[in-house]
């Protein structure tokens, strides 16, 4: 069923803001009694917005939490966890962890430790109290275990991405973004999230992914590597010639699968070395400006100031400042940026099937920069478009620029082939 099940991701989902303080429809309003169109939808609004951002020279994707909902396990999955996990879930699985007694007496060492219902909260304050008193003593002990078994319980749970997952709107989003012409710089995929789904999904495309990492085992990270290409050189050429469906990959807070050794970062799922993750507190911002996620941060920053460019975001809830001022500096100063921010929380799902929807419709955003964005959009900069809808509604509603390639359609024949030749009783034999 992919990530169509049980909620149907469409164009039809979606709603644009105008600066006339209405959330339109994606479709057209029709009187079906004669055929014609009673209230026009944003769809062509929405669809010049799109096809004007995949064409701007430089071409930015920053993705969240919200994207990894969409993706999906089959019951025969090999992975423990089935779903991305939401904070709440977190909260779960570090409890689940160390058990009810142990978690029970460690909010009793924090102060107020009680009250505490979120787990980035209940980390910051652990972190805070070993700040404070050490680990001299058995309290201090019992916290600093807590958050490296919480830790572990969080790294755990957030890999949930395997051969069988279906990524189906990840696939859609990196092929209409990275197949772009070559003569342009390459699409640069930033996301704050651990797992990889971005990773496999690129995978099963055989596109290229340069993430700073080098293409010997062991992999070893070195940010020069985000100044290298992949070419094809040919010997009766005389200039190479950039493959198609490459594309840059930033990990804004680290990945499942980096590990840091006494002497480098390597590409390892387990085994030597500390994993590479900025985990949910509150120091995220000054661990953000720390190696290796101060080359992602800059990178993102020095992306944002560039001419003609166009950042999509999906699937980000804005809650981290150190990403969300950089963006809103660049709305500010970058007269040539444009920004698509797609998000579900714009409006309430009881008011979705409402029409019209104005501003006055809807409360205040909590977010504060959900609110700032509202604000500046209702002045008519167009270099601002906000859509309500899901990750996997923007999947869909990218257009393709460019058609299927060979390679990929040939990749499409072997993985057929393959799924045919190895299906056991029953599946055909060359």
């Amino acid at each position: 069923m992919g990530y169509w099940d049980n909620r149907v991701a469409a164009k039809e989902n979606l709603r644009i803001f105008e600066a006339r303080t209405v959330w339109r429809r994606y479709a057209d309003e029709r009187d079906e009694s004669n055929d014609t169109v009673t209230e026009e939808g944003c769809s062509r609004a929405l669809d010049s917005v799109l096809i004007n951002g995949l064409n701007s020279t430089n071409l930015l994707l920053l993705t969240g939490a919200g994207a990894s909902f969409c993706v999906k396990n089959a019951e025969a999955s090999k992975v423990t966890s089935k779903t991305a996990p939401s904070l709440k879930d977190l909260w779960s699985a570090v409890k689940t962890k160390v058990g009810d007694t142990r978690f029970a007496a460690v909010t009793a060492i924090i102060p107020r430790g009680a009250t505490i219902t979120e787990i980035e909260k209940l980390l910051t304050h652990c972190k805070l109290y070993i700040e404070l008193y050490g680990e001299t003593d058995d309290d201090g002990r019992a916290v600093a275990e807590f958050i490296k078994d919480a830790e572990t319980a969080i790294l755990t749970r957030t890999d949930f991405v395997d051969d069988e997952t279906d990524l189906t709107a990840h696939q859609s989003v990196l092929r209409k973004m990275a197949r772009r012409g070559v003569r342009k710089p390459r699409a640069r995929v930033f996301t704050t999230n651990y797992d990889l789904s971005i990773e496999y999904a690129a995978r099963r495309q055989r596109f290229i992914v340069i993430d700073g990492f080098s293409h010997t085992a062991p992999q070893v990270y070195d940010r020069s590597h985000f100044g290298l290409d992949i070419v094809r050189r040919e010997g009766a050429k005389d200039a190479p010639d950039f493959l198609d469906s490459v594309f840059q990959l930033y990990k804004l807070h680290g990945s499942i699968d980096w590990r840091r050794t006494p002497t480098e970062i390597i590409r390892s799922r387990g085994g030597e070395g500390e994993s590479v993750l900025i985990y949910p507190r509150d120091s995220k911002y000054q661990e953000a400006f720390e190696p290796p996620y101060l080359d992602m941060m800059a990178a993102l920053q020095a992306a944002l100031r560039e001419p003609d460019t166009t950042i999509f975001i999906a699937g980000v809830s804005f809650n981290d400042s150190h990403i969300a001022q950089p963006i809103w500096a660049a709305l500010e100063s970058n007269m040539s940026f444009r920004m698509v921010v797609c998000d579900p929380a714009f409006l309430p799902e009881a008011l979705i099937e409402d029409d019209p929807i104005t501003i006055k419709d809807v409360d205040r955003p909590k977010n504060l920069f959900h609110q700032k964005l509202l604000d500046f959009a209702q002045f008519g900069d167009e270099r601002l478009a906000l859509v309500n809808g899901r990750f996997e509604d923007l999947a869909v509603a990218l257009p393709d620029l460019v058609a299927e390639t060979e390679r990929e359609r040939h990749a499409l024949r072997m993985k057929a082939l393959r799924e045919a030749t190895s299906g056991g009783e029953g599946a055909s034999q060359p």
